[in-house]
């Protein structure tokens, strides 16, 4: 480890707009991803609202395709003619490319570089550094993202559109044969630019976590938050350039005569899926891992208590990390695999939920006997954990290899995946957010709103994603605009709880605007929380100085053992 004390940085060359464009300070950085995650999740909450709107109001009913195929029209001009919300705009096409879209912003573009951002501007202050190891890698790895960005949705406006091939582009829906224009091409380099920018994220937390904690900050009394953060660093490391090479083949065999996902020439669409999913399972615990960590804080800050079985915490983060890596092809059970290895990634999938209760009950054994203070974090923190269980258990349905070929492609794994991610990870950004936004602007948000925002998030959430079950298990599949009557009322309900988290989410953003004409924060602490925290972050001021210390502190770090 390097000696952390403080110096003061340099005076920034350039004022107002250019020191934003040119800063590397982490802080800076930081709050750049925060602010660009919010927007794009606006975007990519917007094209959801179209797909509810359109299953709210199917169009086209199932009778109508029967007839239709009695009378030889094609489904493609019966779209097009239909009198559901995409007629005049390309009909099914429109609907998958929407689909597909609202899936890529929101897992390469809000979640992922959304606990991104949040380690970016926190993990320097937990572990006593004055920065990132490398803070010029860590500005270049924010702004690949805008050009990926703008790469990903300028797709809209090409001849054919936008990627419609799911957020997966399995072929052969993603190859030249379904997906003619160059809107699959642009989907596919705006996917690299992602993956770089995640490297080297990943590359600058090990190397920061590793060297640059400060004196008498040991790995056994590493913040929880860093710990995960490390463990998803090292994923992203290790996965993200399986999935460069997953859609480079792709690239390759749509645009250079190669044949690696042609099976009509050879090649095995199935190799796809298994490259696809040893990036994308683990993606799962990307998106949700640092979250894992961050929580802990959260709850032993208002349990007034420290977090219950830490070093069974940092093996739990430690395995799952692991196992994501080993179960891949349980998206996989439909593909025709020889039963040993169903078998194989059956009972994996159902271990990984071994260490993740460990963490459920190392969260409510922290609860346990504290001296509860239910802020909005708080009631969020605890929200997630209600949001995740339920989540869970519909993964451990899925796990079964006789359920999965049941509920294959049907709205249980959207509800399922739903949950899991908005109920869990976004849950976990809100909580986060109002925990840390004091740390990271100076500013408070407002506690009375706060609670109004998580009961209609909450409800939301179990409005939408738990009727997603119930329609999956009763037969409605997946990426499909139309549908039988039956499933109307299911649809309706799950439109409903869409509208009360976008009325939630759009009064959070308010919120957040509103924030920075509040009174400043005076305290370094304002949760009074240091004396139960194992991280540095509250002993300084808020927002904290450009050089982050004016000398470090006293190690706040009590023996997590005792």
């Amino acid at each position: 480890m390097t000696d952390a004390t403080a110096l003061p940085l340099p005076a920034p060359r350039y004022r107002g707009l250019m020191d934003w464009l040119t800063t590397t300070d982490h802080k800076k950085i930081g709050l750049m991803y925060f602010w660009f995650v919010v927007i794009m999740a606006i975007v990519g909450g917007a094209m959801a609202g179209l797909i509810r709107v359109q299953l709210a109001m199917p169009g086209a009913t199932v009778e109508a395709l029967q007839q239709a195929a009695l009378t030889g029209t094609t489904a493609l001009n019966l779209f097009s003619d239909d009198t559901g919300l995409f007629a005049d705009w390309g009909g099914r096409h429109l609907y998958n490319q929407l689909v597909t879209m609202h899936a890529s912003i929101m897992i390469f573009f809000v979640l992922i570089p959304g606990f991104v951002g949040f380690a970016n501007y926190i993990v320097p202050l937990m572990i006593g550094a004055r920065d990132m190891a490398f803070p010029k890698m860590n500005a270049l790895g924010f702004w690949l993202l805008i050009p990926a960005a703008l790469l990903q949705l300028a797709s809209f406006f090409v001849a054919g559109g936008a990627a419609a091939s799911g957020w997966t582009a399995y072929p052969p829906l993603s190859l030249k044969e379904f997906s003619a224009g160059p809107g699959q091409d642009m989907w596919i380099l705006g996917v690299h630019l992602v993956g770089v920018s995640s490297i080297l994220a990943a590359i600058n937390f090990i190397v920061t976590i590793t060297s640059l904690r400060a004196p008498g900050m040991t790995w056994g009394k590493l913040p929880l938050f860093a710990w995960a953060t490390y463990f998803v660093s090292i994923i992203q490391l290790v996965a993200t350039p399986v999935l460069a090479a997953a859609v480079t083949m792709l690239l390759l065999d749509r645009n250079f005569g190669t044949t690696f996902t042609k099976a009509s020439q050879g090649g095995d669409p199935v190799l796809y899926q298994h490259i696809f999913w040893f990036y994308s399972h683990p993606a799962v615990y990307i998106m949700i891992l640092p979250g894992f960590g961050a929580i802990s804080h959260v709850i032993a800050a208002f349990s007034g208590k420290r977090v219950f079985g830490y070093t069974g915490m940092v093996l739990a983060i430690g395995v799952i990390s692991f196992i994501g890596f080993i179960v891949w092809a349980h998206h996989m059970f439909t593909v025709g695999m020889p039963l040993w290895a169903q078998a194989y990634f059956m009972y994996g999938s159902l271990v990984i939920a071994v260490p993740t209760g460990i963490k459920v009950f190392s969260w409510l054994a922290t609860m346990w006997g504290g001296t509860l203070r239910f802020t909005t974090a708080m009631k969020f923190a605890c929200g997630f954990i209600s949001m995740f269980v339920f989540g869970g258990f519909g993964g451990l349905f899925l796990a079964l290899t006789p359920i999965d070929m049941t509920l294959h492609d049907s709205y249980f794994v959207v509800g399922h995946f739903h949950m899991a991610m908005v109920g869990g990870s976004v849950m976990l950004l809100f909580a986060m957010t109002y925990y840390w936004w004091p740390k990271m602007t100076g500013r408070m948000l407002c506690e009375r709103q706060g609670t109004w925002i998580f009961w209609l998030m909450l409800i939301g959430i179990v409005l939408a994603f738990m009727t997603m079950h119930v329609t999956g298990a009763l037969g409605m599949a997946r990426r499909v605009p139309v549908y039988f009557k039956d499933f109307l009322i299911l649809n309706h309900i799950s439109t409903l709880g869409y509208v009360l988290t976008f009325i939630a989410s759009l009064w959070f953003v308010v919120d957040l605007v509103r924030s920075y004409w509040r009174p400043p924060v005076t305290e370094n602490d304002p949760w009074r929380v240091n004396d139960v925290q194992q991280s540095f972050e509250w002993a300084t001021s808020c927002p904290p100085p450009a050089h982050n210390f004016d000398r470090i502190p006293p190690i706040p770090i009590l023996d997590p053992k005792r």
